[in-house]
């Protein structure tokens, strides 16, 4: 198992079937192009590799608000189905948290939906609360 930033075209590709599980509505033909914009946003892609495949991935970006200062923002966070309950997810957000630690920032936000309770299970157990209800509005 190792940990890996995806910086390549590769990488990225590396980490289509992963987040294709948690954004079923991705078009793989656009999907490279949309994870190197958001990157060039500030988006980051961290993935584990495990026998030479990607079998999980976070993606997080460095945020800043009002209510709780720089932060990160956990945008996604899927395992395959085949590797679920082996730690890999779990893994990811202690790196995210080792990263926020030492950029000195006092908080990890995320959203989830309300219907992924196994994650919310995960995001307990890592220390997180249930601090708001996140609301939207689809314009088009």
């Amino acid at each position: 198992m190792r940990i890996k930033t995806a910086t390549t075209r590769e990488d990225i590709l590396q980490c289509w079937e992963v987040l294709k599980t948690l954004r079923p509505h991705l078009e793989e033909d656009k999907y490279v192009s949309i994870i190197s914009e958001m990157i060039t946003e500030g988006y980051h892609l961290v993935f584990v590799e495990d026998d030479g495949k990607a079998v999980s991935a976070i993606g997080f970006r460095y945020l800043q608000f009002l209510y709780n200062g720089k932060h990160f923002y956990i945008d996604d966070l899927s395992t395959l189905f085949e590797a679920r309950g082996k730690g890999y997810a779990g893994k990811l957000i202690d790196y995210v948290i080792s990263l926020a630690k030492q950029k000195g920032y006092d908080y990890i936000t995320l959203d989830s939906g309300y219907h992924r309770f196994d994650a919310h299970k995960l995001y307990l157990n890592k220390g997180f609360t249930l601090a708001s209800h996140h609301f939207s509005k689809k314009l088009s």
